[in-house]
């Protein structure tokens, strides 16, 4: 026990000492904080005056500077102001000086209105006097010349129209070798380029209208008992079947085509199926107009996509399938209208305008020919309103209609139509005519030419694309020639109905005859 007591007693005392010890080693730590912040606070003042020091420094030499700048500033502008001053010194001198001439100039100007009234008064008193002398004069020559006033100025309008027409006549030659001068190459190439660039058959077969019969004992199945065959065929397709004394061959007659090949196509069935009668016969037909239908439909699809137009109406397809089998002397009607659709293309863009547009109102101009046997009318009239049911470009309805010259183009594409329209039938072997019409044709051209006064002689030449007229070099002149050969031009124009276009040669020959004895 007293052990215990001595150990605690001895830890009692070496606590106090350690704590003595504690004591003594933070007082000295706190006495050398405090050094230290001593040291600590009289550094930054020291500091902050230095830094106090250098921001007024800075400051004042910031100031100056600005201060330097603000002068410089106002001796600039005080420069200025003189400079302006100056200049509005001299504009105040040169607007004093512009007064003053100003001033003499309006009193020179008054001057001259003074004269000017003057001389407007003489004037006056000499025109009244001319005009007195101009009536005495007057007075004097119809007594001197026994004519009147009306008399004697129908004769000088009667001279006057004389000279004015030879003059005319020089002046329409001058003008029409001017204008043919710059345009004749330009519409030569453009034509001829659009032209060679249509390659096309140059003759388009007639639709056949007959069918090859075996025998003649096929030809009596054809015309059945007492003829009740032939005549329900011709009541179910509408045409008129010929049976003559020609070996093998039935004729079908119509004048709408399309009528007419299903007929063809009918009676080719019947021959070779051999069973002819009435019944049968309505079958036939009726299955020969369903594909009829369908073909018209496709022809008008495969021509489309030739003419590179796949967006028309599905209503007008079956009409351009119809124009497959419509000619025009002898020229299919729809190959015309697919080469008059390249030509209005290839001339399109050679003049800078719509080669589409173009190309679809050639392809449609003909149109009305599908349907002219079924309505009245002419077929440009027919294919405008048909064409104008689809909402069709202005453009192509007045190609439709205006094609042949009988309304006055509205677009410019009208005049290529009929520009291409005429390249088309004119060319070499596009289009036969009877022997009775090229020679009426051709007197019909010289009748014109012929009832002309002066004229002696009109030839019509290359299959009546030129005239050549011969004139009396005594009546007609060299100044007249040119004005009659453009009114037989315009007549031609106006009272027949021609393909292309024709020249007029006008020729005035003028012979010497002398005789040696």
């Amino acid at each position: 026990m007293e052990i215990i007591i001595g150990i605690v007693i001895g830890l009692v005392v070496g606590a106090g000492g350690v704590f003595g010890i504690i004591q003594v080693a933070a007082g000295n730590t706190v006495k050398r904080a405090k050094e230290q912040a001593e040291q600590i606070k009289t550094s930054a003042e020291k500091d902050a005056l230095s830094k106090a020091k250098e921001i007024e420094l800075t400051a004042s030499t910031e100031q100056l500077k600005l201060r330097q700048k603000l002068e410089r500033d106002q001796e600039q502008n005080v420069r200025k102001l003189d400079e302006q001053e100056q200049r509005l010194g001299k504009r105040e001198e040169l607007f004093d000086r512009k007064i003053d001439t100003l001033t003499v100039k309006e009193r020179s100007l008054d001057d001259l209105d003074k004269k000017l009234l003057r001389r407007v008064k003489d004037l006056d008193e000499r025109d009244a006097e001319t005009a007195k002398m101009q009536a005495d004069e007057r007075q004097r020559l119809q007594e001197i010349s026994g004519l009147n006033h009306d008399q004697a100025k129908q004769i000088l309008l009667t001279r006057l129209e004389e000279d004015c027409q030879s003059e005319c006549g020089e002046i329409v030659r001058r003008v029409v070798e001017q204008t043919h001068d710059e345009a004749k190459e330009k519409s030569r190439q453009i034509i001829l380029t659009a032209i060679q660039r249509y390659a096309a058959d140059q003759t388009s077969e007639h639709t056949v209208s007959s069918v090859i019969i075996p025998d003649d004992a096929m030809k009596g199945r054809v015309i059945g008992r007492e003829g009740r065959n032939i005549r329900s065929f011709e009541k179910t397709t509408g045409v008129d079947v010929i049976i003559d004394d020609t070996p093998g061959v039935v004729t079908v007659s119509c004048f709408d085509p399309v009528r007419r090949e299903i007929a063809r196509i009918s009676l080719e069935k019947l021959v070779q199926d051999g069973r002819i009668h009435p019944a049968r016969i309505e079958e036939i037909v009726t299955e020969v107009t369903k594909e009829m239908e369908e073909n018209l439909v496709k022809i008008g699809k495969d021509a489309c996509v030739e003419a590179n137009l796949p967006n028309l109406p599905k209503a007008i397809l079956p009409m351009l399938g119809r124009l497959f089998y419509r000619t025009s002397y002898g020229q299919n009607v729809l190959k015309h209208s697919l080469e008059v659709a390249y030509l209005c293309q290839v001339m399109a863009a050679e003049l800078g305008l719509d080669a589409n547009l173009a190309r679809r109102a050639g392809f449609l101009h003909d149109i009305g020919k599908a349907m002219d046997h079924e309505q009245e009318g002419g077929h440009p009239l027919i294919g405008k309103e048909f064409l104008k049911k689809f909402g069709e470009a202005e453009a192509v309805l007045n190609a439709a209609e205006g094609h042949h010259g009988d309304v006055p183009p509205t677009t410019p594409y009208t005049p290529l139509v009929m520009a291409a329209d005429a390249i088309s039938a004119s060319r070499p072997g596009a289009r036969r005519e009877s022997l009775e019409r090229y020679v009426k044709r051709l007197q019909d051209l010289e009748q014109v030419a012929m009832n002309f006064e002066g004229v002696r002689q009109a030839y019509a030449i290359q299959a009546g694309r030129e005239i050549r007229v011969i004139v009396d070099a005594k009546m007609i002149d060299d100044k007249i020639s040119a004005k009659i050969a453009r009114d037989i031009a315009k007549k031609i124009e106006s009272e027949l109905t021609y393909p292309g276009e024709i020249k007029v040669t006008l020729i005035r020959e003028v012979r010497s005859i002398e005789y040696a004895r």
